[in-house]
């Protein structure tokens, strides 16, 4: 498909292209300083063998990283063209959490998440094709143009979408986890929300109800370090996770920029939870490079916060352990990163030349079952 849509390169964040495409920082293998002054917790692999994972694997995960990173970055270039209006909350940065938590799930086992939610989407089921149609608002969008940046999903795929309310889908989880426990197919549901949805008081009514019926549920606290331009520090006064204790939950930390850590510690509690039927609380530290919303001027934050954070950036951490451990190639890195930049190039396309949804879509998919009958009214212009 032709494209109009090759006027921006991107360079990668992390590397130095005066250094031949090498990365630098952490995604050499160096620690930052700032892992150890922003508290991450210490990474609990190695590597991937350590971690539990396959060369074909790795390769999936680098695919996925690196679809989420350039998705988002062309959605972001299409949002300032004015293609579509709205809000659009960008991942870019955490895409170790949802790449390695969905590898270590099983397919079938359930996700919830925010309205930060492009990149859950495009890892479970949204295709690229779908989720640009759905940002421009299009009947061949993931939620057939209704729902638009913060309201993905792949039901057929388990992903029961992000939510636009904070914190307004914690209960939905918990309930996913109770149909799943009552049922008895041993599915485990993951249920996400950023560290500002911590003092939303359905999170805490939904904690004592999972812990009091052991529903099999991990409920996940993505902490990036803000609640909008919040320090995390400045709205809570403990640590995020030891929140668990009042429920007499079981809890983790994980350091979220490391996605060998991400995969082998959500793999452990998923198998815990699976096994137990007993939900827990984790705290994911991770950390976003773009704003709250397209509308943040991120005054909240200084330019060497960022840079430090960006030298352990996870995409160009796996870029860099792959090439370095020769599991890839660099002609076979450049020719799957280039496959992708061309399928989000056509999903631009795809999307800009996809219809609108009828009026009468306005009535579809209101409740479950029965058409919801209604006076339609008018449409005619």
């Amino acid at each position: 498909m032709a494209t109009k849509h090759k006027d921006i390169i991107f360079a990668p964040v992390g590397i130095d292209p005066t250094k031949n495409g090498k990365a630098t920082g952490a995604a050499s293998g160096k620690q930052s300083p700032l892992e150890k002054s922003v508290d991450l917790p210490a990474p609990t692999a190695a590597n991937h063998k350590e971690a539990g994972l396959s060369k074909a694997q790795l390769h999936t995960m680098y695919e996925q990283i690196y679809l989420q990173r350039r998705f988002e970055e062309r959605a972001m270039q299409m949002y300032q063209k004015g293609k579509f209006g709205g809000f659009l909350h960008l991942y870019i940065g955490q895409e170790a959490v949802s790449t390695g938590t969905v590898h270590a799930l099983n397919d079938d086992d359930d996700i919830i998440t925010a309205y930060r939610d492009h990149g859950w989407g495009l890892v479970r089921g949204v295709t690229p094709n779908e989720g640009m149609a759905e940002l421009f608002g299009k009947a061949t969008g993931c939620s057939k143009g209704k729902g638009g940046s913060m309201h993905f999903a792949s039901v057929e795929n388990h992903f029961w979408g992000g939510y636009g309310i904070v914190g307004g889908h914690i209960p939905i989880g918990g309930g996913i986890a109770f149909a799943n426990k009552y049922q008895q197919n041993g599915r485990v549901t993951t249920c996400f929300f950023g560290d500002g949805a911590v003092d939303q008081g359905a999170l805490h009514e939904t904690l004592n109800m999972s812990q009091l019926w052991k529903l099999p549920c991990i409920f996940v606290v993505e902490n990036n370090g803000y609640s909008m331009g919040t320090a995390a520090r400045r709205h809570t006064v403990n640590e995020i996770h030891e929140r668990a204790k009042g429920y007499g939950m079981k809890s983790a930390i994980i350091n979220g920029m490391d996605l060998f850590s991400v995969y082998k510690e959500m793999k452990a509690i998923a198998d815990d939870v699976r096994k137990t039927s007993e939900p827990w609380f984790v705290e994911i530290r991770t950390y976003r490079y773009r704003g709250h919303s397209m509308s943040d001027p991120q005054k909240y934050r200084t330019k060497e916060e960022l840079a430090e954070y960006q030298k352990i950036d996870p995409l160009e951490k796996l870029r860099g352990y792959l090439l370095e451990n020769k599991l890839m190639t660099e002609k076979a890195v450049k020719d799957l990163e280039a496959k992708i930049d061309q399928q989000v190039l056509d999903a631009i396309d795809f999307a800009e030349e996809s219809p609108f949804p009828e009026n009468e879509a306005l009535f579809e998919d209101m409740y479950a079952g029965e058409p919801y009958f209604h006076d339609k009214g008018n449409f005619e212009s």
